[in-house]
């Protein structure tokens, strides 16, 4: 039982930071001594977490599902840990936050007015706006990007929740069209698409084996705003690819259903991004191990 987290952070921190030597670098070790401890890991786990190439390592099946789990995992042992801390000091100071506009009042605002309930003495400054904030020159102290992130210079972050989308439609539109059945079926139908500044979103689904495929649906519907593309779906406008947490209800109503039944959605990682510091401060950790706690239980 003592041995059971030996060779998990050092595990996590590589699927995270992109590899060994990245690891390795955060966690101020060699690069052979992350190896080593995940190599040992593999054999008392009897199975091979990584596939490795001389220039690279990525998951393997197995290692993308233990990952996952090893991460919740860890949270909640950070959660306990932030829990019991901040019973014996109050949570105080003031926060600078950026979020995405729905997704943070649907999501994210939710959680953090609840800790500031909790906190009395913590001061939430919450943003609202779908660009990418610049934390320097802008003055925040944290961001949720729900996004691949970009090479940023003296950031730090950390995977929260999983972004999943899901594409959908109302029966009768299903029933008077009939639904589709590949990728390639959606051709035949009205779509609506998240469109902004002239670019269209792609759509992008996973087959089989794992693989992306990206899908550029061509629409005379296309919107910036989510919950519009949502009502425009339940009026039986046509399909439309949209956050799972955004459509949840309208599913359950019997609004909505699942378009593409055998087909999966690429999901998006969720991160919490904030400028580096040697060691975060009890507000910070507060508010990050909150978000990574629940987030997934609201996002599904």
């Amino acid at each position: 039982m003592n041995d059971m987290l030996n060779g998990i952070p050092e595990f996590v921190e590589a699927v995270e930071a992109g590899g060994f030597s990245a690891a390795a670098a955060r966690m101020n070790l060699s690069r052979s001594a992350i190896g080593k401890t995940i190599a040992k890991l593999e054999r008392r786990l009897n199975v091979r977490l990584f596939h490795r190439t001389t220039r690279m390592q990525s998951l393997t099946d197995e290692g993308q599902a233990f990952y996952e789990r090893c991460r919740r995992a860890l949270d909640e042992i950070q959660s306990g840990e932030a829990m019991l801390e901040s019973g014996k000091r109050e949570v105080t100071g003031r926060l600078r936050i950026s979020m995405p506009v729905l997704f943070g009042r649907r999501c994210a605002a939710p959680l953090l007015l609840e800790l500031a309930r909790m906190h009395p003495r913590l001061e939430l400054d919450l943003s609202f706006s779908d660009r990418v904030v610049d934390l320097f020159d802008e003055g925040f102290d944290l961001a949720i990007r729900n996004n691949a992130l970009r090479d940023e210079a003296g950031l730090a972050a950390r995977k929260i929740a999983l972004h999943r989308m899901t594409l959908c439609a109302a029966p009768d539109y299903l029933a008077a069209r009939g639904a589709p059945q590949t990728i390639a079926d959606l051709d035949g139908h009205d779509l609506i698409v998240y469109g902004r500044s002239g670019e269209t979103k792609k759509w992008t689904f996973l087959q089989d084996d794992g693989t992306a495929v990206d899908y550029f649906p061509e629409t005379r519907l296309r919107l910036d705003d989510l919950e519009v593309m949502a009502d425009a779906a339940v009026s039986g406008m046509g399909i439309a690819w949209l956050p799972c947490w955004l459509v949840r209800d309208h599913v359950y109503a019997g609004r909505l259903a699942q378009a593409l039944k055998n087909v999966s959605s690429r999901a998006v990682n969720v991160y919490a991004v904030w400028p580096q510091v040697p060691q975060l401060s009890l507000k910070m950790r507060v508010v990050i191990d909150l978000l990574a706690a629940r987030l997934p239980e609201i996002m599904g």
